[in-house]
């Protein structure tokens, strides 16, 4: 008899930001990266191989609220997520993701000081390694790792996208500079 693996519900979610594959497993969002990027078979064969489980297409409730709250960030009205989520990596991964997401909004940071906050100042091309290997890109804001000389790096969306959404954040936080001064 065969034994069927548990199920990680993925849908293609398309912005004029990006185009997005989704996946939730056990009620959590494991899943939100760039469909076209050239690690896409990478990193979902790690997803499915640490959660031991397959994509099938089919919706859940968390993938309907990632897809509100994405649309909500890429119009200026949300900041943060507010999402459970599993994050599919080792150790060394994990430490680096739970890194960026201290990463305020329309902030940068660079690959330097990310390895420095996660107390291996000497790991910056690893850290590096892991930012590339994330699967909840914008969630875990990995835009906004940038490199020491103040360039933009390298980034799964591409360096246009990663333009574009640091531009965003900064354009609203000004706008709300400005209404608050008023």
């Amino acid at each position: 008899m065969t034994r069927l693996l548990p199920q990680i519900s993925i849908q293609y979610f398309k912005h004029s930001f990006a185009e997005f594959i989704l996946g939730s497993y056990d009620n959590k969002l494991c899943l939100c990266d760039f469909r076209h990027r050239k690690l896409r078979p990478a990193v979902d064969n790690r997803i499915q191989k640490l959660l031991n489980a397959v994509f099938v297409e089919k919706n859940s409730a968390v993938i309907e609220t990632a897809k509100v709250q994405l649309n909500e960030y890429f119009s200026g009205a949300r900041r943060s997520f507010d999402l459970p989520l599993i994050t599919a990596g080792t150790g060394f991964q994990k430490s680096v993701w739970e890194a960026l997401q201290a990463i305020n909004y329309g902030e940068t940071q660079s690959y330097q000081n990310l390895a420095i906050k996660i107390n291996n100042g000497g790991a910056v091309r690893a850290v590096g390694t892991a930012n590339g290997a994330n699967a909840l890109a914008i969630i875990i804001p990995c835009h906004r790792v940038i490199a020491s000389d103040g360039s933009m790096g390298g980034y799964g969306g591409g360096l246009l996208l990663k333009t574009r959404l640091l531009a965003l954040e900064e354009k609203v936080l000004a706008y709300n500079a400005i209404l608050r001064k008023e």
